[in-house]
């Protein structure tokens, strides 16, 4: 199993959340951080909390940014030495069928979530390679499991980005590089919680992981334990029977509709 004392490791969408959590977990295990986001408020708050802890540098960017994202890894490696982690956790979900959505907002969501993790796993990946050692997790979806309606454009980008890792996986599995992703199913974060109206009921048809669930299996992932690691357990069972038999996804999900309507309406009661 990788040791991460006195590793660097990058976390993306590092101001709250999951980010926030995974920064915690690591930092505890006497890593070097480095937290990214685009909210500077938020990742100031974070960047204190975790100062006491260990060795920590924050960077405002927005990952879509490619030529942003070559200068981050740049300072880095000058700063640090090396990049021996990266999670990439930044993500951007604009909810609606693909005809009522912005096309400039359907791009957005392949650019922070495929293309940005694709750029900056091909931008660390050189000092890994040098170092033969290293960790690159992705935070995946259910929706990247299984096709979801209402959210086409976002689900595409996941299943992208989970093809992409299990081929990078098997790209570098003899150079000491541990390549993985988490898959969950809907957090209690402000990802999904700050716009419940706008999320499909569908998505509280499953249990609701916590931000540190989510972490500690980044952690687990980027240890090399697993390659995938899908929360909760349950639904990666569902996900693949619904994938593999898509009329028997197509029958059962009017009841997935409804049970997650239910759960929804007892989550906004506060239930």
């Amino acid at each position: 199993m990788m040791d991460f004392k006195n590793k660097t490791v990058i976390v993306t969408g590092a101001s709250a959340g999951v980010g926030a959590a995974v920064a915690r977990n690591f930092a505890k295990l006497g890593a070097n951080i480095v937290l990214v986001a685009r909210g500077a408020e938020a990742l100031d708050k974070i960047t204190k909390d975790l100062a006491s802890i260990t060795d920590v540098y924050s960077h405002t960017l927005d990952v879509a940014n490619s030529e942003a994202c070559r200068e981050l890894v740049d300072i880095v490696v000058e700063k640090f030495g090396s990049v021996d982690v990266l999670v990439n956790n930044a993500g951007y979900h604009q909810r609606g069928d693909v005809s009522s959505n912005n096309t400039r907002d359907l791009a957005a969501m392949v650019d922070v979530n495929l293309r940005a993790p694709i750029e900056l796993s091909s931008l660390v990946l050189p000092h890994m390679l040098e170092n033969k050692s290293g960790a690159i997790v992705n935070v995946g979806s259910l929706a990247g499991r299984t096709p979801l309606q209402g959210a086409a454009t976002y689900s595409a980008t996941k299943a992208g980005l989970r093809a992409f890792t299990y081929a990078l996986a098997d790209e570098v599995k003899e150079c000491g590089i541990n390549v993985g992703l988490v898959s969950p199913g809907p957090i209690d974060t402000g990802f999904i919680m700050d716009n419940m109206d706008t999320v499909e009921d569908i998505v509280f048809s499953q249990p609701l992981s916590t931000a540190e669930q989510v972490a500690d299996a980044i952690v687990k992932v980027a240890e090399g334990k697993r390659t995938e690691i899908i929360l909760p357990a349950s639904s990666g069972f569902l996900t693949t029977i619904s994938y593999l038999f898509p009329t028997l996804r197509r029958k059962i999900r009017p009841s997935l509709y409804e049970k997650g309507r239910k759960a929804k309406l007892r989550i906004a009661q506060g239930k």
